[in-house]
């Protein structure tokens, strides 16, 4: 585990590691969730119009990742933290971190590209596998709920979208922790 965890925070991530502990989280949480009507639901997927190799990516995660220079996601408030912070495609791996408390990120500690593949996506425009990355990538925090997933609904999402779009990413690769 992580140095900078707590005793009861280790506890918890070990608790909530066994799956049929994670299982009951899942179905706990979904049952408290609004159901959604095809009204509010936006397409989730689109197919590309041109090559991947012409396609900028960009990268979105809710592990926790943010530059050290930024300020942490808030870890006290129960219902989660559902800012976001926005990191520079070309951010170096020594100046990102991770600050999140839901997870076991002691393997993402050691090699960030775990959760937040940003090397590879490097490599891939190297590579001509794709055609470039947004200028920005962003990071969440996982773990919303209560209040929270409101404001995560309502405000963050759609400004990172808007940002996203303005960027010209043409897809975006999602990686949940």
């Amino acid at each position: 585990m992580s140095e900078n965890l707590t005793w009861w925070q280790q506890l918890n991530n070990r608790w909530y590691a066994i799956p049929a502990v994670a299982q009951w989280w899942a179905r706990r949480a979904a049952q408290q969730l609004q159901p959604l009507t095809a009204d509010d639901v936006a397409i989730p997927f689109a197919r590309l119009t041109k090559p991947l190799s012409q396609c900028r990516a960009a990268l979105v995660t809710t592990a926790g990742v943010h530059m050290r220079s930024q300020p942490p996601f808030d870890m006290q408030n129960p219902d989660g933290d559902a800012s976001y912070r926005a990191i520079p495609a070309a951010a170096a791996a020594e100046a990102l971190t991770i600050t999140h408390k839901y997870y076991d990120h002691s393997d993402a500690d050691r090699d960030l590209n775990v959760v937040f593949p940003l090397a590879h996506l490097r490599d891939l425009v190297r590579q001509g596998v794709i055609g470039g990355l947004a200028a920005q990538q962003f990071g969440f925090m996982g773990h919303i709920e209560g209040q929270q997933l409101a404001v995560l609904q309502n405000k963050t999402a759609p400004e990172v979208a808007a940002r996203l779009r303005q960027s010209g990413a043409d897809f975006v690769l999602l990686t949940p922790a």
